[in-house]
């Protein structure tokens, strides 16, 4: 038993502690294995101390970067994907008669796209003036990222001359958000006006019509781009109709298109007929395809590819290793305040986790109900049986993650959930249920494109 004064100045610091409690013992016959428990309660005690340290640093870095009110501090601020930070300085430097370059504020809008920051990009919109068409095309193409159509369709609506890249960014914009019959009749307006269609104008037609499943109107538009414009397919442009029959679900139109194809197919029409396979649950064909990229270069295919899950981009890693770096920065109470949460495969380390699948089990007692069917076919888990594979599916990052936010919001409030990989089926379907059942519009932004799920009816029109 130790008396130990807490007013004594032993209670420097964790180290002080153990230094002082290990002199204490340490004459016990005892006193190997006492002095062993207290060396690594030494250790453990200067790591925390270590990090507790590194935490205080930083918080007293952002402060100082602050008040600063600097470019410096708006670049370090970037640099690291803080907007938020970034947004304050620009402020403080507004209010001080200071004006932030034009390709600055740019990068920042980017930013703001990247992070789905609804808010933040109206306030940087705010502070830029656009005076070229490529300003409106990065403001267009932020709010597109944000999910915000009518902020998109109104800076489009205001600008003062258009290129034929300005229709080609808005027709995305559409497109990816699910307006795939908007971005189709704006082609239209296109041609009225007397322009002349390009390559890149014709992969954003045939991009609204994967939003819009209908494959026969993007064949029609491919074959007009030689008959009527004399323009000759790029491999690009081969790929593109290739990822939009696979998409449509139609694997087998896919294949044969591939085959007759006149060059020879790269690594890129193998990946995308793999990865869109495994996407509609044909495993098999994807692993052929897979093995046919593979081929061609091997190099290109990672861990994700190989283990049978669908690629994400480079730039998506990236976003995703900023996210964690920032993540690290905070404590659980300010992460949960500050930003929302984020779930990974496995990751059972929210603090709420035991409310949120207990939320997510009496969601899908409701879906079965409802006569919902799990579609186990998706599972790469070969081995588990048929129980154990609906239980890997129901307990996945997307689905932890809406329960979640459906437990954090307000009644009727919209829910977004973003993920770094395509949908697959299964959580399709449960988003779908899930819409009916709260009475909720749930957005979901995968890899490739925007889902909005409203009463039971998503805005891909189950093509994806």
């Amino acid at each position: 038993q130790f008396n130990l004064d807490l007013d004594s100045p032993w209670f420097l610091s964790p180290i002080d502690i153990s230094a002082h409690i290990t002199k204490t013992i340490v004459t016990s016959p005892l006193r190997q294995n006492v002095f062993n428990q207290s060396h690594t309660l030494q250790n453990q005690s200067f790591v925390q101390w270590r990090r507790n340290v590194s935490s205080h640093a930083q918080m007293a870095n952002d402060d100082h970067l602050r008040q600063s009110a600097t470019i410096e501090s708006f670049d370090a601020f970037c640099k690291e994907g803080k907007f938020k930070e970034a947004i304050e300085v620009v402020e403080k430097l507004e209010d001080e008669d200071y004006v932030v370059d034009s390709p600055r504020l740019l990068g920042l809008a980017k930013l703001c796209g990247e992070a789905e920051a609804l808010e933040e990009a109206r306030l940087v919109d705010d502070f830029i003036t656009p005076l070229d068409v490529t300003t409106y095309h990065t403001l267009i193409e932020m709010y597109s990222g944000c999910g915000s159509i009518n902020d998109a369709l109104n800076l489009f609506d205001e600008m003062p001359e258009r290129n034929s890249e300005t229709w080609c960014v808005m027709m995305r914009c559409l497109a990816n958000n699910g307006k795939g019959e908007l971005a189709l009749d704006m082609f239209t307006s296109f041609k009225e006006e007397g322009n002349i269609p390009d390559t890149e104008i014709f992969k954003a037609v045939i991009s609204a019509c994967v939003s819009l499943g209908d494959v026969n109107e993007g064949l029609l538009h491919f074959e007009a781009m030689y008959r009527d414009y004399g323009l000759i397919p790029s491999m690009e442009d081969y790929v593109s109709v290739t990822e939009m029959l696979a998409a449509c679900g139609h694997l087998d139109e896919a294949v044969e298109f591939v085959e007759r194809m006149k060059v020879e197919p790269s690594f890129e029409v193998w990946e995308t007929l793999m990865n869109l396979c495994w996407v509609h649950g044909d495993l098999e064909l994807g692993d052929r395809f897979g093995e046919l990229a593979k081929k061609l270069d091997a190099t290109r295919m990672d861990k994700e590819s190989n283990a049978g899950l669908v690629a994400a981009k480079a730039s998506d890693s990236a976003k995703e290793e900023l996210k964690e770096l920032r993540r690290r920065r905070l404590t659980v109470k300010e992460r949960m305040k500050a930003s929302p949460s984020e779930f990974k495969a496995g990751d059972t380390s929210h603090p709420e986790i035991d409310k949120i699948v207990a939320a997510l089990r009496s969601l899908k007692a409701h879906m079965l109900d409802m006569g919902f069917v799990p579609a186990t076919r998706v599972c790469t888990w070969e081995k588990l049986e048929e129980e154990e594979k609906e239980e890997q599916l129901h307990l996945g990052c997307n689905k932890l993650a809406v329960a979640c936010a459906l437990l954090k919001s307000h009644a009727r409030k919209t829910v977004t959930v973003i993920k770094n990989m395509r949908t697959c089926v299964d959580s399709h379907n449960t988003f779908k249920m899930i819409s009916v059942i709260t009475g909720r519009e749930l957005i979901q932004r995968d890899q490739k494109r925007f889902h909005h799920y409203n009463n039971g009816i998503c805005s891909c029109g189950d093509y994806w």
